[in-house]
């Protein structure tokens, strides 16, 4: 509706819309979508991190073309000016900054600032650091550092707002996102629950490659994870105060008990998928759910596997990755991102908006 059709009706006619619309959603127009580069300074391992900046631009909406994904976006299009909430999403082990761009673009388009990074040593090019402390204990602090990259930033700063910060998360960026929210783990509970669940592949596994590797250097597997649980703590605590909210989907979560979650004093919505055969549901997911006092949500994802929650994949990823982007019969992984985007939309908007008063 333009303005001067809105001056026709008169101004009595949008006084009644404020009286029952949110001002949150006055104010919103469904935008266009720019995305730039950025290199974040590495508090963990000493170098930077590629990532990238989704932003709302007056723009008309375009696609990108990058490696083998379609990104509904514009690089490097001018930024609306005005601070907006920022969400900053963490990708799953072996992914990367464009791993969840769906989710980026859509929130970005609804007002938002997103960032993603590339996590050193756990992403599709580097995984060297799968299940040691640089990576278990590192990312959050890399998500950490990112906020306040963007924070700091010349660029960056005049278009958010610190009081409305949030977090997203897969796998093992859910188990990022919970971290960044206050949860501690728990690793040396690993060895006796395998002993319970050895079904539990994702943890017993290597674990058993562990136990071979402590027995060759005169250890306990006991040992060996009590040793990683000290590691953590080297990049100090993971906590940070400035994020508001947590959307976590299909978290690595088996390592969280009632204490390692009783820190959680902010909102988390939490998702899953029912036939997930790489974070199983009871050892994960429903294992946090009844552990979590803030929980503001649970979904599950029905007939879906893990890989669900990645962006729908273009041909061209579909014939590269068919493990990551292929889903169950009957389940359309376009239709599941469209109610996941929108739940993640509703859930800053709630969570986020308070803060801007």
């Amino acid at each position: 509706m333009t303005y001067n059709r809105i001056r026709r009706q008169g101004w009595w006619w949008l006084a009644v819309v404020c009286l029952v619309m949110p001002a949150s959603a006055l104010a919103r127009t469904l935008t266009g979508v720019g995305f730039s580069a950025i290199e974040v300074p590495d508090p963990v391992n000493g170098s930077d991190m590629p990532g990238l900046v989704f932003y709302p631009t007056a723009k008309a909406k375009g696609v990108t073309h990058v490696g083998s994904y379609d990104v509904d976006a514009s690089t490097d299009a001018a930024a609306i000016p005005g601070k907006k909430p920022l969400v900053v999403i963490s990708h799953g082990h072996g992914g990367s900054d464009l791993g969840h761009h769906d989710l980026a673009t859509y929130l970005a388009s609804h007002g938002f600032i997103v960032a993603t990074i590339t996590h050193p040593k756990d992403n599709f090019r580097d995984s060297s650091g799968d299940g040691q402390p640089v990576v278990l204990g590192g990312r959050p602090r890399q998500i950490s550092a990112t906020i306040s990259h963007l924070l700091h930033s010349r660029r960056w700063k005049p278009l958010i707002d610190p009081e409305r910060i949030g977090v997203a998360g897969f796998s093992n960026g859910g188990y990022t996102a919970l971290l960044v929210i206050g949860a501690i783990p728990d690793f040396t509970s690993v060895p006796a629950h395998c002993k319970l669940h050895p079904q539990d592949a994702n943890l017993c596994v290597p674990l058993a490659k562990l136990e071979e590797a402590a027995a060759q250097q005169h250890r306990t597997v006991e040992q060996s994870v009590a040793e990683l649980q000290r590691g953590l703590g080297q990049w100090g605590d993971t906590r940070d105060p400035r994020v508001k909210a947590a959307f976590v989907m299909a978290p690595f979560s088996a390592v969280f008990d009632a204490k390692g979650l009783a820190r959680i004093d902010r909102p988390v919505f939490l998702y899953y998928a029912q036939k997930d055969q790489v974070l199983l549901p009871r050892y994960n997911a429903l294992h946090i759910a009844p552990l979590m006092r803030t929980l503001a949500r649970l979904k599950m994802v029905p007939n879906a596997g893990h890989y669900v929650f990645l962006s729908p994949c273009s041909q061209e990823l579909a014939k590269g990755e068919p493990d990551l982007c292929t889903d169950p019969p009957g389940t359309d992984r376009t239709a599941v991102h469209r109610k996941i985007d929108a739940d993640a939309l509703k859930f800053f908007d709630e969570t986020l908006e308070v803060q801007s008063r």
